[in-house]
């Protein structure tokens, strides 16, 4: 399995980057528009269905959203993922910023060369969002 660790600072306030990622259902709007284009909640707020820049479209099951230590955790349904588990934790940097920390964990191992890379674009469009 492989395991994909990324980071970005962003220059604002956990609160305001943690309030952003908590609201799983508008991401595209709130958190990084143009990465992801569309977000729609389904299997009764359960889940979500991501719509990317790039077309591609997957299921998010939420798996955990937990407010007291800034973690979302969700796993992706997928036919070219056997398995996908992604943590997004926010932590407090200092001086009113912020640190995104993904991590994603996947089989096949060769996935990791496709979701690595859109990690990267997803939390550049995050501090772009989140710093305008």
């Amino acid at each position: 399995m492989a395991s994909i660790h990324k980071d970005i600072l962003i220059d604002a306030s956990p609160e305001t980057v943690w309030d952003a990622v908590r609201d799983v259902g508008a991401i595209h709007e709130r958190l990084c528009p143009g990465f992801v284009v569309d977000t729609e909640m389904v299997d009764d707020g359960a889940a979500r269905m991501v719509t990317f820049g790039n077309g591609m479209v997957v299921k998010e099951v939420i798996v955990d959203l937990d407010d007291a230590r800034r973690r979302l955790v969700w796993s992706v349904r997928s036919e070219r993922l056997a398995h996908h588990n992604g943590v997004m934790r926010v932590e407090d940097a200092g001086e009113g910023r912020s640190r995104a920390v993904w991590t994603a964990d996947v089989l096949p191992h060769a996935a990791a060369e496709s979701v690595g890379p859109m990690m990267e674009m997803g939390l550049a469009a995050m501090k772009a969002r989140l710093e305008a």
